[in-house]
């Protein structure tokens, strides 16, 4: 469908708990590539005929696997749908993601589909571990959804009871996916990951963010989840903790499966943190940890030269991230509505800088390195 009229807008989509009569989901999409703004967009429908009953979100799948995807470009898909996956298409779902690895999705619905029927809710549940972004639409993805959706002829958009049930949609979804990430807001990445020298204003007090994601390595994502600094309590021991209560070296749960957690950090690790990661990676020889910083801690202090030194002797790579990093970022732990990463004034430039300092940093002599290793009891 190419749009939606007035009528089956205001009819289909208001966000209640109980909708009687609603039988059709309706599903607005939108595709970007890379880190450009959505290029193609669309309204499926479901089909609902005994004989051949067709899932929006199929119709949807069929139609992006004959569009050709290129493996070598990001994908970000966003969905404003009527009605939640059914538990039947969100594996569908999660079996494609695991196919194209390079494509991301973000669901905003109107309202949840059996929201107190066990596989449904479970099927809510597979589609957040595949690393599916789900909420319940707002003000502002209606107010989308009409503008670029909605056949609406130049008139103002107007909520009228679109948002009756929303908050109450919301918290039943929260209950449902008992999630352990917060997005951040799109201010707050802005301001705690841009990597200009000098922080922009308003002027607070940039703190440290480390964002992680958990795959394992022949499966889908099966965790995000952004931590910060907490008094006397650094981002990374938080990370080291949550990781360790997971149990992932236990051989009876998951065999011999390996997991790759990639990081970004706003600020690399200090020298504390730095021996503590590597003393995780020591006792969990199945875990492959990647680091994303923004900027360097500290880089003209000899001791937290020593502890990024720790690290790349260790195999850990850290690396200052760069505009393809800041993007997956984005699309992985901001809650931005599905609009595209802004990149600010100099942010290669800055990266440049900052790789080169950290570059010099870990060419320089390790003097005491062997003494670090063999007290880690790594040799």
């Amino acid at each position: 469908m190419g749009w939606i009229s007035p009528k089956t807008f205001f009819f289909q989509f208001p966000s209640l708990c109980y909708a009687s009569g609603r039988k059709f989901c309706y599903l607005c999409f939108q595709v970007g590539r890379g880190g450009h703004p959505p290029s193609d967009w669309g309204v499926f429908r479901n089909k609902v005929y005994r004989w051949a009953p067709y899932h929006a979100e199929s119709c949807f799948l069929s139609w992006f696997r004959a569009q050709n995807l290129s493996p070598d470009e990001d994908y970000h898909v966003t969905w404003f749908s009527s009605w939640s996956p059914c538990h039947t298409c969100a594996d569908e779902v999660v079996e494609f993601l695991g196919q194209y690895r390079h494509v991301t999705l973000s669901i905003f619905a109107a309202r949840l589909y059996y929201f107190w029927d066990p596989p449904f809710q479970n099927g809510l549940r597979r589609l957040q571990s595949a690393g599916v972004r789900l909420d319940i639409m707002s003000f502002a993805d209606y107010k989308r959804c009409w503008e670029n959706f909605v056949d609406h002829k130049g008139m103002r958009f107007q909520s009228r009871n679109l948002l009756r049930h929303r908050d109450l949609l919301a918290s039943r979804l929260e209950n449902i996916l008992r999630t352990t990430m917060n997005p951040l807001p799109k201010e707050v990445f802005y301001h705690q990951f841009g990597n200009q020298k000098r922080a922009p204003r308003p002027y607070h007090r940039r703190k440290t963010y480390l964002c992680y994601r958990l795959r394992p390595q022949d499966g889908p994502v099966t965790a995000r989840v952004c931590l910060q600094n907490k008094k006397k309590r650094h981002a990374e021991i938080r990370f080291i903790d949550k990781i360790r209560s997971l149990q992932l070296d236990s051989s009876q749960t998951f065999g011999s499966q390996i997991f790759e957690i990639t990081c970004y950090v706003t600020w690399s690790p200090c020298f504390t943190c730095a021996e503590e990661l590597v003393a995780f990676v020591r006792d969990h020889p199945r875990i492959r940890l990647r680091l994303f910083a923004s900027r360097l801690y500290f880089h003209w202090l000899g001791k937290y030269q020593e502890g990024l030194r720790l690290l790349h002797a260790s195999g850990i790579p850290v690396t200052i991230m760069n505009i393809p990093e800041f993007e997956n970022c984005w699309w992985e732990f901001v809650d931005n509505r599905g609009e595209p990463f802004q990149p600010w004034n100099k942010l290669e430039t800055s990266s440049e800088n900052i790789n080169r300092r950290l570059q010099k940093i870990l060419e320089q002599p390790r003097n005491d390195l062997e003494n670090d290793f063999r007290n880690l009891q790594l040799r």
